[in-house]
């Protein structure tokens, strides 16, 4: 109290004898207050997002003419997606995950067959926004013809317990297309990602493990994203294995057009993407696609992809491969592919 009253006083000497330990006292919590602040700001990015106001959801561009089916060449890198007066249907199909394992690309390989109309951005509706209701979905889903796919892409679904539900009442008949990639792999790009936003953040070691090198934190998303397995089991509940196809978000890099052949034969379509569409850009370390016609260059992804991963130390690396071996073992199983990440 009596220094308290000191520095209340603002008077001569007392004044200056009460700030040097109050300064200090400041400059000693200034770290605590920093990290604090970095911890909120990195808590505040993983939560899950709030669905946008319906007035900042884009409404789907208008039906573009396009020349008649005939006269479209199926060989062509650019190929023309097909549109007309149609009607907005429900997806038939849906990229539900995995958050950092390729569904972006994945989504705009497809984009270049004709038969598959896509919605660029991520509605978020089975997660996020199912408030919205049924007809404000299919309001925003692209028109397409008979004979046509409507697809559309929100990674989060796949780790969203009360997606597969929901999706099963829409329709028990979507077809869905998970990607993944190795779990070690995916968690330090999903930890790149949020660095990039959150400069400052503790490293991906004290993220991903309690108390130094303790037991594996499986609280944070980037490390629980990975636990395919145990999410598979929710969505088994509502749907057979036949009704997923899981693709490998490293093949989706070293061999494309492999990829993409599975995913066409698995929603029913002739194989028109094929390894004639892609080139491999050894810049950005991933497949770009190769210049549409009548336009000036390639396509590839953004900036935001393939960004450089932080150096995580070997150690954490192999205690993070330790701890994923048996659910990668049992998602192997599951799913009867051995995708090669032990």
């Amino acid at each position: 109290m009596a220094g308290s009253g000191g520095l209340a006083g603002g008077a001569g000497g007392s004044q200056g004898t009460a700030a040097g330990p109050g300064a200090a006292l400041r400059a000693s919590r200034a770290p605590l207050l920093f990290a604090v602040l970095v911890l909120g700001a990195y808590c505040l990015c993983a939560l899950p997002g709030r669905c946008p106001p319906a007035g900042r959801v884009p409404a789907p561009a208008p039906a573009r003419a396009e020349p008649p089916r005939a006269s479209r060449s199926p060989g062509a890198p650019g190929l023309p997606v097909a549109s007309g007066s149609g009607r907005r249907r429900f997806p038939q199909a849906l990229i539900v995950g995995v958050k950092k394992g390729g569904t972006r690309a994945l989504l705009e390989f497809l984009r270049l067959h004709p038969d598959i109309r896509a919605l660029g951005s991520e509605p978020h509706f089975f997660d996020r926004c199912y408030e919205r209701g049924l007809a404000w979905y299919r309001s925003l889903m692209p028109r397409t013809l008979d004979g046509q796919i409507t697809l559309e892409k929100t990674p989060s679904y796949f780790v969203t317990r009360e997606a597969p539900r929901r999706i099963h009442s829409m329709s028990p008949a979507t077809k869905l297309i998970v990607v993944v990639r190795n779990p070690v792999t995916r968690a330090i790009s999903d930890y790149a990602q949020t660095l990039s936003k959150t400069p400052g953040l503790p490293s991906f070691g004290a993220l991903a493990f309690r108390r130094g090198l303790g037991p594996v934190d499986t609280a944070w998303s980037a490390v629980r994203i990975g636990l395919y397995a145990q999410h598979l089991d929710n969505w088994l509940r509502y749907f057979p294995l036949s009704r997923f196809l899981f693709v490998s978000g490293e093949r989706l890099v070293s061999d494309p057009a492999g990829e993409l052949g599975r995913v066409q034969d698995f929603l029913g379509l002739r194989r028109v993407v094929t390894d004639k569409h892609f080139y491999f850009n050894a810049t950005k370390g991933f497949p770009c696609l190769k210049k549409a016609q009548g336009s000036g260059r390639p396509r590839c992804l953004g900036k935001s992809k393939g960004r450089p991963h932080p150096r995580v130390p070997e150690a954490v690396v192999q205690r993070l491969r330790a701890f994923y071996r048996p659910f990668n073992r049992k998602f192997y199983q599951m799913t009867g592919q051995d995708f090669g990440w032990d």
